[in-house]
């Protein structure tokens, strides 16, 4: 006759592994935890943001699974990403690295940076100047504007001071690579692929720099829309020292939407 305690102890384990099973098919089907490790997607998301991520709205693919298992070719249940979209996607030059950005090219569209003003199409995107932002970590100003894009979403953008003393690049000069992101040869995003940026845009690496690795990503790659921040630290706090964690929370941006 089984005892109350192994009984118990069976129960104990199923338990663990029925939340296991649950908290895998949440990551992999709904949503999924991520964190902000640098500044470029700055004033939007911060270093020590925690975010969740929404992994259907664009579909799934191989990269929407554990460990990027190639169980699903191409993507499924396919919904198409809108412009101004804030996107996690797998780093092209290496998949099992994440990356976050804001969509401002997509399939087919002409983008062109142009003494710091995107143009989508020929046509400059609007941009607004607004309130000096000032740097948490700093101290210091930058240049705050809101950029509107043509489907009607806005959002923050910074840009350093800058006279744009050096002449644009000669775009009809095919060995001539532009090293200088806010004047860009055009760039015309192929098929099944997204033009991404960040939002501190002299901070950013991103489809601007044929250097950096990101380049235009595949749509295979993304793997979620970034829907809000549910905690925020500053991190000046070790870990060992608890009663200064009160102290760094972010409070005012717990549980805001991403825009």
């Amino acid at each position: 006759m089984k005892s109350k305690a192994s009984d118990g102890v069976v129960e104990t384990i199923k338990t663990l592994v029925y939340a296991v099973a649950i908290a895998i098919v949440i990551r992999t089907f709904l949503y999924e935890p991520f964190n902000i490790p640098s500044g470029s997607m700055v004033p939007t998301l911060l270093v020590g943001d925690y975010l969740f991520v929404s992994k259907f709205s664009y579909g799934y693919s191989r990269y929407s699974l554990p460990f990027g298992l190639p169980l699903i070719s191409g993507r499924i249940f396919f919904h198409p990403p809108q412009l101004g979209d804030v996107i996690v996607f797998k780093y092209p030059r290496d998949p099992s690295t994440d990356y976050i950005k804001r969509l401002m090219g997509l399939p087919g569209d002409k983008i062109q940076v142009i003494e710091g003003t995107v143009y989508i199409n020929g046509v400059a995107v609007k941009r607004t100047r607004t309130e000096s932002y000032v740097d948490p970590e700093t101290g210091a100003l930058r240049q705050q504007f809101i950029e509107t894009l043509p489907n009607g979403v806005q959002h923050p953008i910074l840009l350093a001071p800058r006279d744009y003393a050096t002449p644009p690049p000669r775009c009809d000069n095919p060995s001539e690579v532009s090293t200088d992101m806010e004047n860009t040869c055009p760039f015309i995003v192929p098929p099944d692929h997204y033009f991404m940026m960040g939002d501190n845009r002299d901070n950013s690496a991103d489809s601007r720099d044929p250097s950096s690795g990101v380049g235009y990503v595949p749509g295979e790659n993304l793997v979620g829309r970034a829907e809000f921040i549910f905690f925020s630290t500053n991190g000046y706090a070790r870990w060992w020292e608890v009663w200064n964690w009160p102290f760094t929370i972010r409070y005012d941006r717990l549980f805001t939407a991403i825009h």
